[in-house]
């Protein structure tokens, strides 16, 4: 009996977060026919991801970066708001050097080209929980200075938000279209877009994603309901 509790925990039980049928089915054969690797669960969207991968409780994620909906890039911030202790690899099909250093300060350890092979993502998969960060020198570089910046302001440091752009934003970090948000608050799509112009401006960020990264970053009690972020 202590041998299969000893085994169990040498097993690292993996999630697979990929809205292509084939890749997704792929990843989890992988998985599950390499030794002391167990897929635990599979998810098409972020959505998906967000409900069964907290109850999964895996150790690592194989997340892509490109859902529909709402981008691997939030998703992994708020499966890593709930389990700090999770490890989320980012799944890409080429060197969008960018998004994948989006997605690492999102809290990503590490990112695979989809069209690496079967000892390419198990390798992966293996460096994330012996503590390493499988991404290219560029990256990591990128990763580097960025650490060397000085820290940017929190969310109540940077330029004052109104309270309606503070009411936006929020919905935005709940994944809602600008439409929904007009819907939400008696207001047009129009003038949706135009507050978050200004939110941008005042965050000094550039779209949607990055935005609701800094909400999420600077609100620890923000619990997104139902994800849906349309960039």
């Amino acid at each position: 009996m202590q041998t299969d509790v000893a085994d169990s925990k040498r097993i690292t039980k993996v999630a697979v977060v990929e809205d292509s049928d084939t890749l997704r089915l792929c990843l989890e054969k992988i998985i599950q026919g390499a030794q002391g690797y167990k897929c635990v669960c599979t998810c098409a969207n972020a959505e998906e991801a967000l409900t069964v991968i907290p109850k999964a409780k895996p150790d690592v994620v194989m997340m892509d970066i490109h859902l529909p909906g709402e981008s691997g890039i939030i998703c992994t911030a708020r499966l890593r708001k709930e389990m700090p202790e999770l490890q989320i690899i980012i799944l890409t099909v080429y060197n969008d050097t960018q998004m994948v250093f989006q997605a690492l300060k999102a809290g990503a350890c590490g990112y695979v080209l989809k069209r690496a092979d079967e000892k390419e993502i198990l390798a992966a998969i293996a460096e994330v929980r012996a503590g390493g960060a499988p991404m290219t020198s560029e990256i990591a570089r990128m990763l580097v200075r960025s650490f060397m910046e000085p820290p940017s302001a929190s969310l109540a440091d940077k330029e004052q938000l109104s309270s309606r752009e503070m009411e936006i934003l929020a919905l935005l970090a709940e994944g809602l279209s600008n439409k929904e948000i007009g819907v939400r608050l008696d207001i047009t799509a129009g003038t949706v877009r135009a507050h978050l112009m200004r939110i941008y401006d005042k965050l000094h960020v550039r779209c949607r994603t990055e935005a609701a990264l800094e909400y999420l970053r600077s609100s620890p009690l923000a619990r997104p309901k139902r994800p849906k972020l349309n960039n």
